[in-house]
């Protein structure tokens, strides 16, 4: 049994790196939210494995050998000759902010189905995360669905992060349809600021997360980019700052917040979440936030995440 099971899409992210003779230069860098997750978690001490699906080529096979080289368990991770690795250009502005265009269209990553996702979960695991990207299409969708139902049943904690991509969906009414179908599954959400209102209709962060929590999340974490996060788990809130660092590129940094967030409460021998105290809470963040500013002290996402060794220090 795997700490930390997580579902979803594995890409390379073409990120930017700088521009010379009026042309942008980018390094091809592993990504993709849910792998992201997995492979911070492992780094900061748990043991992890990732479901999804790449292509059979040259992105693909290297994505497979960085989660491997990572220690994430590859059990679940499919590769396929009908179609290409998903990619994604990351664009990175000057303050270290990032924009996305995808090629992924017919990717491999949108073509795992059910029955290769609910195989690769009987190996089992204590929390099962996923992301909202793999809902976009058919017949990744319907085997996200299967997979939260699987990870129901084996009573593993469901950890759900909307992550809005607004280029890979119709318009904006579908994307919230689809990503709002998984909250009521999920024991732990984590969304940005600008997700909140999109998937709650509230801004203000206490409603907004008020709503969550009342549609059944155990724990909402809300992060506010340079601001840190805010909490709510029950009635308790709370606003944790975050590390001030040199940002030398955000992308990654949520997830190795969430990923430090996980490997932290996998730690807990009452359980992930039995007897949870808001003080504890705070202490877990204090220590994701500081994963998180590592992360963006440095460049790519994968590549850029730190080692428990190196948060603690």
């Amino acid at each position: 049994m795997f700490d930390i099971m997580t579902m979803g899409e594995l890409l390379v992210d073409l990120t930017q790196t700088g521009v010379q003779n009026g042309i942008a230069q980018y390094a091809a860098n592993p990504g993709g939210a849910p792998a992201n997750v997995a492979v911070a978690a492992q780094r900061l001490g748990a043991s992890t494995a990732f479901v999804g699906k790449v292509g059979q080529d040259a992105f693909g096979l290297g994505l497979k050998k960085t989660l491997e080289d990572n220690g994430v368990g590859c059990g679940g991770l499919y590769v396929t000759g009908e179609a290409p690795t998903t990619l994604a250009v990351v664009s990175v502005a000057a303050d270290g902010d990032r924009s996305f265009t995808f090629d992924r269209d017919g990717s491999a990553d949108t073509l795992l189905t059910s029955e290769e996702t609910v195989a690769a979960m009987e190996a089992g695991m204590r929390i099962f995360h996923l992301g909202s990207l793999s809902l976009t299409a058919e017949p990744a969708r319907s085997a996200t669905f299967a997979a939260i139902q699987k990870a129901r049943d084996l009573g593993a904690l469901v950890s759900y992060d909307p992550n809005y991509r607004a280029s890979l969906w119709a318009d904006e009414e579908t994307a919230v349809h689809w990503m709002k179908q998984p909250l009521p599954l999920a024991d732990v959400v984590k969304l940005s600021e600008e997700e909140l209102p999109l998937l709650t209709g509230l801004e203000d962060l206490a409603a907004g997360s008020q709503a969550l929590t009342d549609g059944g999340a155990k724990l909402v974490l809300v992060t506010l980019g340079s601001d840190g996060v805010f909490y709510r788990m029950g009635e308790a809130t709370g606003h944790i700052p975050a590390v001030k660092v040199q940002v030398a590129d955000t992308n990654g940094a949520g997830d190795t917040f969430l990923g430090a967030v996980l490997s932290r409460l996998c730690k807990r021998p009452q359980g992930l979440l039995a007897e949870l105290t808001a003080d504890e809470l705070e202490e877990i963040l204090r220590f994701a936030n500081r994963a998180a500013g590592k992360t963006c002290s440095r460049s790519g996402a994968i590549p850029a995440m730190p080692t428990l060794e190196e948060v603690e220090a």
